[in-house]
């Protein structure tokens, strides 16, 4: 009678860890797809960057220094894979580009009143929108896995399987903004 009283607990712990374990895998794969979800909308952000400069180089070609900053910043932004922290640094930097590019605007009326330029700006803001929503979200799913990979008995079980906490995606805007306000000099 023990000896089934004791497989009964061995199946029921075990039947409980595989439970855990299936919960932390469903997270890691929330926080995975929240991730592409951010990624898929900065390289929407990435594709319009040039159509935006071509067009106020048109109407600003002595603007040079910030047309340059802002095509450095995108390319650098691109060119990060896989580190949050790098990644959220380079998007800090190209967001302030290109508020420095929206900056001009205003100084040529030409420029503000074009089409092609209004309509890139509305993209790029429709787009900013889209990345906050995707980067609410990551940061959510992030907020639960890590949430469970601390709480026990998930804990223990994630340590077990080797599950490690992520990064948030921390964009420092108003901090930045701070510190560093947009300079913009002719």
């Amino acid at each position: 009678m023990q000896a089934v009283v004791v497989i009964i607990l061995v199946f029921l712990l075990g039947a409980y860890t595989f439970s855990i374990y299936n919960k932390l895998v469903t997270f890691k794969n929330r926080v995975i797809e929240s991730w592409s979800d951010v990624e898929i909308q900065m390289k929407r952000r990435y594709d319009l960057i040039p159509n935006l400069v071509e067009t106020v180089k048109g109407y600003a070609s002595f603007e040079k220094n910030t047309l340059d900053a802002v095509i450095k910043a995108r390319n650098t932004a691109i060119s990060i894979k896989g580190n949050i922290e790098g990644k959220a640094k380079a998007e800090n930097v190209l967001e302030s580009t290109l508020k420095s590019l929206f900056a001009l605007s205003e100084n040529y009326p030409n420029l503000k009143a074009n089409e092609n330029f209004l309509e890139l700006q509305r993209e790029l803001t429709n787009t900013e929108n889209k990345i906050q929503a995707s980067r609410r979200f990551y940061n959510s799913n992030v907020l639960a896995l890590n949430i469970r990979l601390e709480i026990f008995p998930s804990n223990i079980v994630g340590k077990i399987f080797n599950f490690k906490k992520q990064n948030f995606f921390k964009l420092d805007e108003a901090e930045q903004a701070a510190k560093n306000p947009v300079k913009v000099s002719f």
